[in-house]
């Protein structure tokens, strides 16, 4: 039996008849860009997660990127980023103009270390962007703090966890801004490539609706120098549509994961992730490290129970970044990067399949730490 690690047809085949529907709504509209679909997404994903306004942009990246623009953070600025993240943090930054400065994350959290926060800050640094890594938010009360003490901007890169809480609280308004992603894994995922800003600032809202389209409120008059970044019609329907099953879904994925929880806490090798008391995630991955991580995700592929890895490659250790050797070290970052490995988690995955997943890797961690030693990870890379 094969147990994916992710299955993007499943949510279809769940909601086909309202996508359908969703679709041929839009295409009998004739409208495609900026209209009624778009408007009532924003609407109803603000009420969602508490704010007062959504923006609509065309990826988490750009998102994230027009945040920083409207904020005017540019050119020999600095902003906070976690050393642990998927790229498109960084990115966000340096498309800006401004400069990405790292800080490790806790190591039982994975997500940015609060205490280290203040030791970055120079009189250049504008803003905090916290990452809610793989569904679990931030501790982002300590982040404000920090942030109201130096007068710095605080956003949330909320790509991962749509729908997560804070002390009581959803992602997405904790901050002066949030940028979503809606890329079709995510677990409010559209139907291609899609994002969202939310913030409760107006002023801040309607600068990123100029710049998501060309600095231009009316056709053809063009106020800033703006972007082509536009939330379609399409994807807008789609997600109004998997909105009203995110809260049903991301429960399913909580049976999941305290499942696994249970069941693997006896395996020695083998780090859970730890949840502190005053967070909901909503696990979009269930993140576990191994000290043999490779060998590890071979057995299980071979045995049919599909996995992947966030992140092999830190930011600062990317080509991407070659160019700024002064990022220096970071060893946390570093040694998650080696050890961590995702195992499969959705809202459709079925009672057998993690049940599947589990035993797997019970009888294949338990095996190889008592008889037979795992092959090393260079032969594992090398082959």
């Amino acid at each position: 039996m094969q147990v994916p690690f992710l299955n993007l047809k499943a949510p279809y085949l769940e909601l086909q008849q309202e996508l359908d529907a969703a679709y041929r709504r839009v295409m009998e509209s004739g409208w495609y860009i900026l209209g009624q679909e778009v408007e009532a997404f924003e609407t109803e994903f603000a009420t969602y997660c508490g704010t007062q306004y959504c923006v609509g942009v065309g990826n988490g990246l750009e998102a994230l990127h027009l945040i920083l623009r409207a904020m005017e953070i540019g050119s020999g600025d600095e902003v906070i980023v976690p050393a642990n993240t998927y790229i498109a943090t960084w990115l966000a930054v340096t498309y800006a103009g401004a400069i990405p400065v790292p800080v490790e994350p806790d190591e039982k959290t994975y997500n940015i270390n609060p205490e280290q926060i203040e030791a970055a800050i120079t009189p250049n640094t504008k803003a905090i962007l916290a990452v809610h890594l793989y569904g679990q938010p931030a501790n982002i009360d300590l982040i404000n703090k920090i942030a109201k003490h130096h007068k710095l901007k605080v956003i949330e890169d909320a790509a991962q966890a749509h729908g997560a809480r804070y002390k009581g609280r959803r992602v997405g308004g904790l901050g002066d801004a949030a940028g979503f992603s809606f890329y079709p894994g995510k677990n409010l995922g559209a139907l291609g490539d899609a994002g969202a800003v939310t913030t409760n600032d107006c002023d801040l809202a309607n600068k990123i609706r100029l710049l998501r389209n060309y600095g231009s409120r009316v056709k053809y008059f063009n106020e800033i120098k703006g972007f082509n970044s536009r939330l379609d019609e399409l994807q807008a329907a789609f997600l109004r549509v998997k909105l009203t099953k995110l809260d049903e879904w991301n429960a399913r994925r909580d049976r999941v994961a305290k499942q696994y929880l249970e069941k693997l806490s006896c395996l020695t090798d083998l780090t859970l992730p730890f949840v502190p008391t005053w967070v909901e995630p909503v696990w979009h991955l269930f993140v576990v490290r191994h000290p043999k991580r490779y060998a590890l995700e071979k057995h299980l592929k071979d045995l049919g129970i599909g996995t992947s890895i966030h992140y092999p490659v830190p930011p600062h250790l990317s080509d991407a970044y070659v160019d700024q050797p002064h990022l220096g070290s970071f060893s946390i970052t570093e040694q998650i990067a080696k050890d961590v490995l995702s195992l499969p988690i959705s809202p459709h995955m079925t009672d057998e399949d993690v049940m599947r997943a589990i035993k797997v890797l019970q009888e294949e961690v338990t095996i190889h730490h008592n008889k037979v030693d795992f092959l090393t990870e260079e032969k594992m890379v090398a082959s």
